[in-house]
């Protein structure tokens, strides 16, 4: 096969680092690259993993007999850049700064762009781009709006997979993503529910560590008043509160565990107490749904379910009992981040769309 649109992607994690080759749509490499705690020890900002981690990237692509020079597209996982439009942002300087300094934050998804503008600099006429960063902010002005405006609510959540799966569905019944409203749910370590309208997710709970419903490890929203007397409890410090809302929320907080499907097991074996933590988190994720169709104004066309919670019929079914009369329930089990970088490159090279500029 001529190797015409061959694409590079890259997606850094906390400590393993995905890459993936495809020529078009079609997937010719794809590796994992754990990286231990010793390996990763010396570096004392995540930003001074770039060189480590992008020298394990051209050893695996040499050693799988790609040619560098031959690729049209190098794109990184979006990192926590400053908020933006959903689309394929080019790399430019000012996105280099934002991603070295952690402009919003750290986060090893930084080093997506960072590596592939310095190997997109080396091959003649390739492009270095990211898409659909976790901070992708199309919230209409009603959602901004908290209950005071010290803190307004913020756009965090899996928009790479929320798009892609967005667009999956739409091709599926022959439309345009611009063209429908949509209900997309992400189920996985963290939870987002967003409102798709005509291409643009204009509401969406703060999935990191804001709002909406408890996820595995996160606590989603809490009352106010009951935060506030912890807080100030005496008994916490800054750093042991922050861990409660995202890690040692959700189900670890009270199940001790953030294995969903452990959870599933233990609640089929008859512990009614995981039962009920299970049926509490598909309470919460159903009520966010509906949430959402209002934000719609019951205009909706399908609600779909995505993420690694997605596997599990007995979870899903909890949902579908409470929102199906809103619209058709759609299941997109796990996610495929690499195939939607490379779907977002591929559109770039095809001349669907045209990369934004970074500003």
């Amino acid at each position: 096969m001529e190797k015409t649109k061959l694409i590079l992607a890259i997606n850094p994690g906390s400590t393993s680092t995905k890459i993936a080759v495809y020529n078009a749509s079609e997937q010719l490499f794809l590796k994992s690259i754990k990286h231990s705690a010793e390996e990763l020890a010396p570096f004392e900002k995540i930003a001074d993993q770039y060189e480590f981690r992008k020298e394990i990237i051209l050893k695996e692509i040499s050693l799988a007999e790609f040619n560098l020079q031959e690729f049209k597209v190098i794109i990184g996982r979006g990192g926590l850049v400053k908020p933006v439009a959903s689309g394929v942002l080019e790399i430019n300087q000012m996105m280099l700064e934002d991603l070295r300094v952690g402009r919003e934050g750290q986060h090893a998804s930084n080093l997506g762009g960072l590596i592939a503008y310095d190997i997109a600099n080396s091959i003649p006429n390739a492009k270095a781009v990211i898409a659909d960063p976790v901070v992708v902010d199309e919230l209409s002005e009603y959602a901004r709006i908290s209950g005071h405006p010290l803190m307004p609510r913020k756009s965090v959540f899996h928009a790479l997979n929320q798009k892609a799966i967005a667009r999956r569905y739409a091709k599926e019944v022959n439309k345009k993503y611009e063209e429908i409203n949509l209900i997309g749910v992400h189920l996985g370590g963290g939870i987002s529910v967003a409102a798709h309208k005509h291409g643009m997710v204009i509401d969406v709970n703060q999935a990191l560590d804001g709002d909406g419903p408890f996820s595995p490890e996160r606590t989603g929203t809490l009352p106010v008043n009951e935060l506030v007397r912890v807080c100030f409890s005496g008994k916490y410090s800054e750093q042991e509160v922050r861990k409660m809302i995202v890690g040692n929320g959700g189900y670890v907080a009270y199940l001790g565990t953030n294995d969903a499907y452990q959870v599933e097991c233990k609640a089929k074996e008859g512990d009614k107490k995981f039962e009920f933590i299970q049926e509490a988190m598909a309470y919460q994720i159903s009520k966010e749904i509906g949430a959402m169709a209002t934000v719609l104004k019951g205009e909706v066309d399908a609600i779909f379910l995505t993420g690694g919670i997605a596997y599990s019929k007995t979870f899903v079914e909890l949902i579908k009992d409470r929102v199906s009369h809103i619209a058709s329930v759609h299941v997109y089990p796990g996610e495929d981040e690499m195939g939607a970088l490379a779907q977002n490159a591929l559109m770039l090279i095809n001349g669907e769309i045209e990369a934004k500029e970074y500003v």
